[in-house]
């Protein structure tokens, strides 16, 4: 007989397995609790049901004793009965911190707070970018702390792809998706775990049932007043209703002149930005064709000053680069749906932020938001203080980054934590040693069900399996 030869599984096989999958993930049906449940359920079912048949398939393979196969591969073993177990959270090793400019110290210094608390030794290598930071980091870490276990090491792109060319324990990197790539990319050459923090682009929902005053304030507070826009979880762009819209911004309009004055490049409130390669790009995102247009408020800018003033844009095309790139500056889109709900379809189709905004009164509304929407952190009625938060973990996900930290979860971050279990020389039972007899299995099954009933008969030898 001709053997039956497979179908071959090739990219655009695994393109549909993929594609399929995700869309089974995306109408939700694998969130249900009830789902999760049924589905451990029937793979409890399965070991039960098909218990002869693993163990056959596990002889086939590994020749593995039918008792073996049993107690290491179908059930939970309890063979180490009695003993005492724990955890250990032991260091890392010797750590890589990258940090970036927009906030240079405190970026800096948080990831190196936990990798110190956990026991590791440092090397921390500020943005060349912050430099004058950057040199008062080197000198006061120098001044301060341990120099044969926490150095500080300044330079630009030289210097960080000497230090990614060496072998760590743990890399820990804030920066952009781009860099990001290539510090995951090295990691990969030794296998060294990262946590990246990177960013994205960080979308606020307005509902038409707010406190307009107290919604702009808190959206003005997470987008100008939050190093004029130069941050990660910083508002990127809001999306309301198109009623709305016209009244949200004059309300932004007037919380900013109040907060900043009505003279926007005079104020000294306001940081400004970082250098002329970012004063250029975001210049350019303003001059794309398709938005130049589309200002309602703002716009003034001044290179020799690295200002640009708080701008509002009103319904740019969500193909522009505006829309396409993470701001990271002080330009503000306001994008326009005709229902509230539509939001959610737009930012689930962007990769996900690090953060995510929505103001609303509707219960409902909060509830289908947290549930829908993906991202790294989310804040309800407010913007960014989510950070600020010690007990909750602060991270992306996807293209916003991978891991988190801030208070415990720092701790976490640069820790293994081992599993470490006790046993003295009593209790050493023979049912655990070959030759693995019908009477041993027996007796295994009896104690693994539980049941004092099972037990006591299988000791007396009247047990059935």
């Amino acid at each position: 007989m001709m053997e039956e030869v497979k179908p071959a599984f090739d990219s655009d096989k695994a393109a549909l397995l993929v594609n399929e999958l995700r869309k089974t993930f995306n109408s939700g049906k694998t969130k249900s609790y009830e789902w999760r449940i049924s589905q451990l359920e029937s793979i409890s079912k399965m070991i039960d049901e098909k218990e002869k048949e693993i163990v056959e398939a596990l002889q086939k393979d590994l020749s593995k004793p039918e008792l073996e196969a049993f107690l290491s591969e179908v059930e939970t073993s309890l063979a180490t009965y009695p003993s005492s177990a724990e955890i250990v959270a032991e260091p890392l090793g010797v750590v890589l911190v990258i940090s970036t400019w927009n906030f240079p110290f405190s970026l800096s210094l948080d990831p190196v707070i936990g990798a110190i608390a956990a026991g590791n030794a440092v090397v921390l290598k500020p943005s060349e970018i912050a430099s004058a930071t950057s040199s008062l980091l080197s000198r006061l870490v120098g001044e301060y702390m341990d120099k044969s276990a926490i150095i500080v090491v300044e330079g630009a792109v030289a210097e960080t792809s000497a230090l990614l060319e060496q072998k760590w324990d743990k890399i820990f990197f804030t920066g952009g998706a781009r860099v990001g790539r290539i510090v995951m990319a090295a990691a990969a050459k030794n296998l060294t775990p990262v946590t990246l923090e990177l960013g994205g682009k960080c979308p606020a929902v307005v509902d038409s049932n707010v406190n307009l005053q107290v919604t702009s304030r808190r959206i003005v507070a997470g987008k100008w007043v939050c190093n004029n826009g130069q941050a990660c979880i910083s508002v990127d762009y809001i999306i309301t209703t198109k009623e709305l819209a016209p009244k949200l911004i004059a309300t932004l309009v007037s919380v900013v002149e109040e907060i900043f004055g009505k003279d926007l490049m005079e104020s000294k409130e306001r940081s400004r930005i970082i250098n002329s390669f970012h004063f250029k790009r975001l210049v350019n995102l303003l001059e794309e064709d398709k938005v130049s247009n589309k200002i309602v408020f703002g716009g003034q800018r001044e290179e020799s000053q690295l200002q640009i003033a708080p701008t509002i844009l009103l319904d740019v095309p969500e193909d522009s680069m505006i829309m396409q790139e993470e701001i990271f500056g002080p330009l503000l889109p306001i994008i326009t749906v005709e229902r509230l709900e539509d939001s959610f379809a737009m930012i689930n189709r962007k990769p996900k932020p690090l953060a995510a905004y929505l103001f609303s009164d509707d219960e409902q509304i909060k509830r289908k938001f947290v549930q829908n929407i993906y991202a790294g952190g989310m804040a309800i009625n407010d913007t960014i203080l989510q950070v600020t938060v010690p007990t909750l973990p602060f991270g992306g996900v996807g293209e916003s980054g991978m891991g988190s930290y801030h208070g415990k979860f720092s701790f976490d971050a640069f820790s293994h934590k081992k599993a470490v279990l006790y046993r003295s020389f009593a209790g050493d039972s023979p049912t655990r040693y070959p030759p693995y007899t019908p009477g041993k299995k027996k007796q295994i099954k009896a104690l693994l069900s539980g049941k004092l009933l099972n037990i006591m008969l299988a000791l007396l030898g009247f047990y059935k399996d």
